[in-house]
């Protein structure tokens, strides 16, 4: 009988040792999902109750506290332009030749008609920044083996009470999102797929991101084309740049 006990007991830490903590698995995902810089163009879709309207646009960031946005199309959102420089976020609209500054009660509004609300935008996308994590799970997702992750806020400055991630356990991608409130209710679900291989970084092509609350088939976004660690000019992240 004593000698199964070494074997039985360093099988149970072969086993753990081959399992990473939520904090592993979500570094790893922090560092798929993060860079120094990116200059994007996409495509946003937003599928309403009663029609459908894509708005494209093209992103510059640094880091995760500068970004700039300026919309391409259609002609009614042309030429608008949304500047974020740390917690502050400033949106410069052509129609009015006005920059109007986004915050308060107004970060919780939705934006552009689409199912996410500028505070979303506003987000720390580093995880660890804000959250505790714990492994609940596996589970089989879209055809991946994925982790299930449960992050808990560790300070009040968040939009989410507590997020549920489903992690791809070989690309540390996460393929499924799902965020609460305080409540425990559910509020927006994201789904993430095409994922590519991009600059040695594995990074997703289309996001479909559903307000649970609101009627519609959820807003889409498409990235036609991603270039990380580029170098982008200082003057592109100034409340000048609105109106040029």
């Amino acid at each position: 009988m004593r000698k199964l006990v070494i074997p039985i007991f360093m099988l149970c830490v072969s086993i753990n040792a081959q399992n990473p903590s939520a904090r592993e698995i979500i570094e790893k995902v922090d560092k798929n999902m993060s860079a120094e810089s990116r200059v994007f163009t996409s495509r946003m879709i937003i599928h309403n109750p009663r029609n459908t309207r894509t708005i494209e646009s093209k992103s510059w960031s640094m880091g995760e506290t500068k970004s700039y946005t300026e919309y391409i199309s259609p002609p009614r959102e042309q030429g608008t332009k949304m500047l974020k420089l740390d917690n502050l976020l400033w949106i410069f609209s052509p129609s009015t030749d006005r920059i109007i500054q986004i915050s308060g009660h107004m970060l919780r509004q939705s934006m552009m008609g689409s199912d996410l609300s500028y505070e979303d935008m506003m987000e720390d996308p580093h995880l660890l920044n804000h959250y505790t994590g714990k492994v609940d799970g596996q589970e089989r997702l879209a055809d991946r083996d994925c982790w299930i992750i449960t992050l808990t806020a560790i300070n009040a400055d968040v939009a989410y009470e507590m997020q549920k991630v489903w992690v791809d356990k070989d690309r540390f991608i996460p393929l499924k999102k799902e965020l609460y409130a305080k409540s425990g209710v559910l509020l927006k679900r994201m789904e993430l797929s095409d994922i590519l291989q991009i600059q040695g970084r594995w990074y997703p092509k289309k996001i479909l991101f559903k307000d649970v609350l609101k009627e519609g088939d959820g807003t889409e976004f498409q990235m036609m084309e991603i270039e990380f660690n580029t170098k982008i000019p200082d003057y592109i992240f100034s409340k000048a740049s609105l109106k040029k």
